[in-house]
């Protein structure tokens, strides 16, 4: 089942590594059993977008990346029971699982062993529409704004799921490292789980911003001992890294409370050197967390919705993709491609 369609539309891919997005033209192709076809409305342009131009995770060119995903659906398989066309829906970093896995059988599906990532291993939202696996599909309420939505399934749902699956408890401190397109989400979601939420940066530039979105407090590195000022605190029981700079992250593990976590978010790309003796005597940790599955980000934008939690985009039309990919780190705080 479809609706009227063009044969061919318009897509943003990297075609060689280190090049740069290249407008192409898409054939259409008629969603396959388990797939549906979405018109995008908006996709968010991401930090990890890069690793499709720099191929580090090997996933093959040419690539239409982009996987944080809002759109209707236009077309969908004669087998189709759960989606319909004219849905409202969405899709972010995990792009699908197999089902059959030994994760996947303990319902496990965002470390399927087979798993496909949107806008990675397969194409995504650069685009005027894409196609996506009905298994990583979300429903999005219609009365959002899509490209105040769309990072939500991406920075919005690594950030809200990996910090509910911490040891946290409401009343705990949990410090945020990086102020951007995760960071500012990542304040807001910690102030409205209950946490005392402090904001960690490295000059006094964010420092209002950071109180509005709900920090009780702001450690400016470039004037204050952050480790120290933390343990003033109390220490924090969850520090949250989400912007990849490694030294810094480095430095943080002293700031932790008894038995308190670094949470790794950020893709860093140089290697850590961590003093694992450190982590004994006070039972610290330190994990990660990749994004979250189709109704992980369902739980995430219905809470964003209910507790007022936004993302601040910066809005891009798709002729403008290069351009919204280059500002990806400096866009406020997240740059979203609008199709028309």
């Amino acid at each position: 089942m479809t609706v009227s369609h063009p044969t061919s539309y318009t897509a943003y891919a990297f075609t060689e590594k280190g090049g740069d997005l290249e407008k192409v033209t898409k054939q259409w192709k008629d969603p396959e059993q388990n797939q549906v076809v979405v018109k995008v409305l908006a996709c968010g342009v991401c930090g990890s977008d890069v690793l499709v131009e720099n191929q580090r995770l090997g996933s093959g060119l040419p690539k239409v990346p982009g996987h944080e995903i809002v759109g209707d659906v236009v077309a969908v398989h004669s087998s189709e029971r759960q989606f319909k066309i004219g849905d409202r829906v969405g899709s972010g970093w995990h792009g699908s699982h197999c089902g059959t896995c030994k994760f996947c059988r303990s319902g496990d599906f965002n470390v399927c062993e087979n798993e496909e990532i949107d806008g990675v291993t397969i194409d995504g939202g650069y685009a005027q529409y894409v196609t996506l696996r009905t298994e990583a599909v979300a429903w999005i309420p219609k009365d959002l704004d899509p490209a105040e939505t769309a990072p939500l399934l991406c920075a919005g749902v690594t950030t809200f799921n990996s910090l509910r699956n911490m040891d946290a408890k409401p009343g705990d401190l949990v410090a945020i490292q990086g102020i951007g397109g995760l960071g500012h989400l990542a304040i807001q979601f910690s102030r409205a789980m209950g946490f005392r939420t402090v904001a960690l940066s490295h000059s006094e530039a964010k420092k209002d911003l950071a109180r509005q979105l709900g920090a009780i407090a702001y450690i400016d590195s470039s004037k204050q001992d952050t480790v120290e000022e933390l343990q003033k605190m109390g220490g924090a029981k969850v520090i949250m890294c989400t912007a990849p700079h490694t030294k810094v992250i480095e430095g943080l593990i002293p700031g932790l409370t008894v038995a308190g976590q670094l949470l790794m978010l950020a893709l860093p790309e140089e290697k850590a050197t961590i003093d694992l003796s450190a982590l004994i005597t006070k039972r610290l940790s330190i994990r990660g967390w990749p994004s979250g599955s189709a109704k992980d980000s369902e739980e995430c934008v219905a809470f964003a919705k209910q507790m007022g939690i936004k993302c601040m985009v910066q809005k891009f039309p798709l002729d403008k993709a290069r351009e919204a990919y280059e500002h990806r780190d400096s866009a406020r705080f997240r740059g979203v491609i609008v199709p028309n």
